[in-house]
Formats: C-alpha cells, sequence, structure tokens
C-alpha cells in the first residue's frame, strides 16, 4: 500500500508515522500494493483526530477516530476499517466487482466472518415539494439525522443530512 500522510495542526513525526505504518499495515493483505490510503492527522484543542481514506474502484472506505490520544485514535481507526472491510467483502463477493483492488489471497478466503445484512423495516411515506432549508427544520422536528424530500426548485428526490458540529448537507442526485 502507498501511504500519504498529512498532518493539520500537528507535526507528523517518525514515531507517529511508524504507527501508521505498523496498524494501517495490519491491513495490508487485504489490498493490492498499487492501493493508496490517505492518512490524516489533525489536532483541534485536546482533540486528536485521525482520518484514513482508502480510496478502491467504485467505492471508498473512510474511517475518522477521535480522541485525547493519538496512538489510541490510531488503534481505533485500524479496529474500524477491518471491520469494514468484512463487511465490503460479503458485498464484493456477491456482486463480483471492484475486485481488482484487493489481493486475490483476501478474495479467496472464505467470506463467513462478514456479516449480512438484513433490512428489518421498510418505511413509505409521501414527498412533498419543499426547499433544501424547509427540509432541515422537518428533519429537526423529527429528530432524525436526514431527511428525504421532492426539491421544489428542482423536481427531483434530495437528501438533507445533519453532520458534526451542527452544520448541515445536501444530496442530490446526479442521474
Amino acid at each position: 500500500m502507498q501511504y500519504i500522510i498529512t498532518g493539520r495542526n500537528i507535526d507528523i513525526t517518525e514515531g507517529l508515522k511508524s504507527a501508521v505504518h505498523e496498524k494501517i499495515g495490519k491491513l495490508e493483505r487485504y489490498f493490492s500494493p498499487a492501493t493508496e490510503v490517505h492518512v490524516t492527522l489533525s489536532v483541534e484543542k485536546d482533540r486528536q483526530k485521525i482520518e484514513v481514506t482508502i480510496p478502491v474502484k467504485g467505492s471508498i472506505i473512510r474511517s475518522e477516530q477521535v480522541s485525547s490520544d493519538m496512538y489510541v485514535s490510531i488503534d481505533l481507526v485500524e479496529e474500524i476499517i477491518e471491520r469494514q472491510l468484512k463487511r465490503y467483502k460479503t458485498k464484493l463477493i456477491d456482486q463480483k466487482q471492484n475486485a481488482a483492488s484487493f489481493s486475490e489471497a483476501y478474495m479467496e478466503e472464505e467470506a463467513e466472518e462478514a456479516e449480512t445484512i438484513k433490512i428489518e423495516r421498510t418505511k413509505r411515506f409521501a414527498v412533498k415539494p419543499m426547499d433544501p432549508e424547509e427540509a432541515c427544520v422537518q428533519m429537526e422536528l423529527l429528530g432524525h439525522s436526514f431527511f428525504v424530500f421532492r426539491n421544489a426548485d428542482t423536481d427531483e428526490v434530495n437528501v438533507v443530512y445533519k453532520r458534526k458540529g451542527n452544520t448541515y448537507g445536501l444530496i442530490e442526485p446526479d442521474f
């Protein structure tokens, strides 16, 4: 794997680099050698944050962890990504796609450990036209972290969602 390590408000020391290579390096058995791993380490007040992004064909594997110690954050992010990979592997085997980004040995392993996704509930509702700001208000009133609505301006289905730091995001389709 090829590491791209950047720092925000932090100097990337050799100790941090070796910790990233050691922990994230455990994931090398899952990926082909050409796979890039983007690691961003940042410090905000007492928050030590690591963001790991691994672009694979057609998808992105990403995790972000925050703690009071950067080395603890590095440990936590590795565990999360490994869990995501087990779920993603089941999807890959089902769809037989994107396998080029992963090593052959990983793809040949048994997928019995991987979790299966089970939809517990299906919900139907009328989608009324509104603007994104009104959709955010509705989302807040319902206490949800996202809200599906028909955009009154474009007449397309959009999604607003709550982000960290009490900000909002808007997802618009790109057909």
